[in-house]
């Protein structure tokens, strides 16, 4: 096995360390032989092989990762969070997904929704949950939203349509927006909603250029009626639950990327340096090498921000600017990986373009990654605001 240094580290604990090498190892030995059955599917692996990748990966421990121990989680610090879904992010076919793992937000759950949704998730015993957000008219700014939830004699009464939620399909429990409707207020909060629920309406199952395990419905609410206790941290937090939602979620976006390009220019290099074309290896032709320098160069830039976003949030740092920060990575480094299984493809010339290969592989799925948890656009406007509000020196530095 080769190794793959880290920034700092010198700095990595032993426990560390063996963190990464376990998740390396699961990647490697359980779902890398794993991808091509699961292209030839749609990513649609049988119910027995799934069950053994979350009895793996329960073994090796890399379940429910940044969850609290006493949910049942593993209590990482958002560094070894980093550690390990890098090594995630080498996968395509979204083969990680089958690690029995929660949103954040579920983590601010009552001890009552803690026990019946995020136990037996992070136990690999429930298919888990989904993030509702996205409308026909609300995409990557969720201020724009039009579900509301309004009070009744038992609860809520829940109305709208979500599009794209990623895993609503498989889900035991749905995480909704909605703008709570009292007192003439709109005060955005999140929902707890089973699919099953009379009024939830599976309206359309949309087809995407990837092949991952769970599809992203559109999913109708009509008149859907939720007991009081289905509110996650309170009336009219919502908002705030979810910037942390989207923090997480766009880091994790740019770690799992920065995997991705590892992967691409480890299979990409190797093939150059094999492949003999005029008498002479393709690497030795600028039009290959400079194209991997420059994806190196990239890599390198790239998880170097990422890694000074974990250690921000491991430090506590302001909320506000680490969101910003976020945004930085994943505009960067997902551009960056684009352009990376884009030249890879090129490299491979017409085997880049076969469905056995890396890169044509993640040259599909990682074309998403500019769109979802915040378009590339929106982040630019979210860092242009930390520029004016929290000044240049404190965005850059």
């Amino acid at each position: 096995m080769t190794t793959h240094a880290t920034a700092g580290e010198d700095r990595l604990t032993d426990a560390q360390r063996d963190l990464r090498a376990r998740a390396r190892e699961f990647v490697e030995e359980v779902l890398m032989p794993l991808e091509l059955e699961a292209e030839r599917l749609g990513g649609r692996l049988p119910a027995e092989t799934i069950e053994g990748i979350r009895r793996e990966a329960l073994t090796r421990r890399l379940n429910g990762g940044r969850h609290a121990v006493e949910h049942g989680g593993q209590g990482w610090t958002m560094l070894e969070w980093f550690l390990v879904n890098e090594q995630f992010g080498r996968v395509t076919n979204g083969l990680h997904w089958h690690v029995p793992n929660a949103y954040n937000v579920l983590g601010s759950g009552t001890p009552e929704q803690v026990d019946r949704w995020l136990r037996p998730a992070l136990r690999g015993e429930a298919a888990g949950d989904a993030y509702a957000v996205t409308e026909a008219l609300a995409g990557s700014d969720p201020s724009g939203i039009a579900t509301t939830a309004r009070r009744s004699d038992g609860g809520w009464v829940i109305d709208g349509e979500k599009w794209f939620v990623t895993s609503g399909d498989v889900a035991a429990v749905l995480i909704v927006m909605a703008l709570a409707l009292e007192d003439g207020e709109r005060r955005p909060t999140l929902f707890l909603v089973e699919p099953g629920t009379p009024g939830v309406e599976f309206v359309e199952y949309p087809q995407f250029t990837h092949n991952y395990p769970h599809g992203h419905p559109t999913i109708r609410f009509t008149g859907v009626e939720i007991p009081a206790d289905a509110v996650i941290g309170g009336v009219g937090e919502g908002e705030a639950l979810q910037r942390a939602w989207f923090t997480e979620e766009r880091l994790g976006i740019a770690v799992h990327a920065l995997g991705a390009m590892w992967r691409l220019l480890e299979d990409t290099t190797a093939w150059a340096c094999e492949r003999v074309q005029g008498g002479s290896r393709i690497i030795d032709h600028q039009g290959i090498s400079f194209p991997l320098a420059d994806s190196a160069t990239d890599a390198t830039v790239g998880r170097l921000l990422a890694l000074h976003v974990a250690e921000m949030i491991d430090e506590g740092a302001d909320l506000k600017l680490v969101h910003a920060k976020a945004s930085m990575a994943k505009l960067f480094v997902s551009e960056a990986a684009g352009r990376c299984a884009d030249r890879a493809v090129q490299a491979f010339g017409g085997r880049g373009y076969m469905r056995s290969n890396v890169a044509e592989r993640f040259n599909r799925e990682l074309r998403v990654d500019r769109i979802w948890e915040g378009t590339s656009e929106v982040l630019r406007l979210i860092i242009a605001r930390a520029l004016e509000r929290r000044g240049v020196e404190r965005t850059i530095q």
